[in-house]
């Protein structure tokens, strides 16, 4: 019983292992373990659009298991280190996907808003929107992820701020949400997740909506309405560009001095088409890296707007398309080595306090007295949400994909399965793979993580063995 027992969990422990928890350190995301620097290394994964949710369908981009395995072998292969969801629906099991893109070292950065009516923040009348309903949705989202350990953040709102007339009105009830979001984490979660906000690049405001957001009306940065990152869609690079015709440098200028981690939430222009990612080694290089912390590509799956780099077809099967190889490629050419072992240099930098003086923009909001809380909510806050949905780890038996996958000159990919990584692992592109088709996903995808896990499950299998042993003789 006893070795059939050890043999049980080791076997729940060999798959079920997680990323390492990622944490926010002034302007950097650190790696709770190693202390090194994280760049994120992701793609926008919402199949369907927007425009597809439906909470009556009963499905969500995570929570079809065989779905997440076929996507999240593909996103190994490009060597992408995150996803960007943002619709979920918090009442759904997201247990099996959470798991698998886990699994392969994918960090999870969740909405919690949706398109729904009540459901977000009316940037044209926010106070309409800013009530306990809608927050205890919010509140939804987080319990449904928050024990997943490669949830990284959630985002607090989206592009809700787009022009001067929503900055004289949203800023104060952004914050408000930021203040809930964190203050029930902090109550109800065993580890701190941060909150974040992607904003429009829309340069007029771009500048004045950042420091609103993260600037302190406390000593320090215990402020719980300040945001912990600030992200940006932007899509400036275009064609074959460069770092001062795509503006990145104003980019660079206008951060210097963050005081949070700042990434594309968004980023890859798709006219001319095809695209070309040359902004890809410019962003992770050396003009870049001090202040951005990397970016999410837009996006996974094809749509109507012609921004996919995988093909979904409506019986499960997928094709890839000239666009994600190009980014592979593109995504091959970095010194992830030297990416992901940077020390963390930002770790000290202090916020901004909040006066009028950082707002420059006549017409955006310069006061920044915030909505209180509003009625019924504090109790939310307090007591938590009830009922409320749950997640956890499970193990991830099945590695292989089992819908027709073909790259994009239409060959059929033979083989293709994940590659469950050790716990200290996160998926980075590394050029070990291609979408050959006789290809799966390589085990050095990063190096020697199938070996390590397979070290550590036989060791301690091996202890377990000896205990059971020694325990029968006494």
């Amino acid at each position: 019983m006893l070795i059939s027992s050890a043999i049980a969990f080791l076997a729940l422990c060999a798959t079920t292992f997680a990323v390492q928890p990622i944490e926010v350190k002034g302007s950097d995301f650190v790696n709770s373990v190693t202390g090194n620097r994280f760049q994120l290394i992701g793609v926008a994964y919402q199949p369907g659009g927007s425009s597809g949710y439906d909470p009556a369908s009963g499905l969500d981009p995570l929570s079809n298991g065989t779905v997440c395995l076929r996507d999240a072998a593909l996103m190994q292969r490009l060597g992408v280190n995150a996803i960007r969801v943002y619709n979920v629906d918090p009442d759904l099991n997201h247990d099996l996907c959470a798991s698998i893109f886990n699994a392969v070292g994918i960090y999870m950065l969740i909405d919690v808003n949706s398109p729904l009516v009540g459901q977000s923040i009316n940037r044209a009348e926010p106070w309409t929107t800013y009530t306990s309903t809608y927050l205890n949705r919010t509140f939804a989202v987080v319990e449904a992820f928050k024990s997943y350990e490669n949830t990284l953040l959630f985002f607090a709102g989206n592009e809700v701020i787009n022009d001067v007339p929503s900055g004289g009105v949203v800023p104060p009830y952004m914050r408000a949400v930021t203040r809930d979001l964190k203050n029930y984490i902090a109550k109800h979660s065993t580890r701190s997740i941060p909150v974040g906000y992607s904003a429009a690049d829309v340069r007029e405001i771009l500048v004045d909506t950042s420091n609103y957001l993260q600037c302190t009306t406390t000593p320090g940065d215990s402020d719980p309405s300040r945001v912990d990152i600030f992200a940006l869609n932007s899509y400036s690079w275009c064609g074959e560009s460069s770092f001062t015709t795509s503006g990145y440098d104003v980019l660079i200028s206008d951060f210097t001095n963050t005081s949070v981690p700042v990434f594309f939430s968004e980023y890859g222009c798709n006219m001319p088409a095809p695209r070309v990612f040359t902004e890809v080694p410019v962003i992770y290089g050396p003009l870049m890296t001090p202040v951005l912390s990397g970016g999410m590509v837009y996006e996974y799956s094809e749509e109507p707007d012609d921004y996919g780099l995988v093909l979904i077809n409506s019986n499960g099967s997928a094709q890839i398309l000239v666009d994600y190889d190009t980014l592979q490629k593109q995504f091959d050419t970095l010194n992830v080595t030297y990416l992901q072992d940077l020390p963390a240099q930002n770790v000290s930098v202090s916020p901004p306090t909040c006066t009028s003086s950082l707002i420059t923009t006549p017409g955006f909001i310069n006061n920044f007295t915030i909505p209180d809380v509003p009625p019924g909510a504090q109790t939310l806050i307090d007591n938590g949400i009830s009922p409320a949905p749950s997640g956890k780890m499970v193990p991830v038996t099945a590695t292989k994909v089992s819908q027709v996958v073909q790259q994009s000159n239409g060959e059929v990919i033979q083989n293709l399965q994940i590659t469950i990584l050790a716990d200290d692992q996160s998926n980075n592109p590394d050029g070990a793979t291609s979408t050959s088709s006789g290809a799966s996903p390589s085990a050095t995808k990063k190096k020697n993580g199938g070996e390590v896990l397979k070290s550590s499950v036989s060791v301690l299998l091996g202890v377990a063995l000896f205990v059971a042993a020694w325990t029968s003789l006494l």
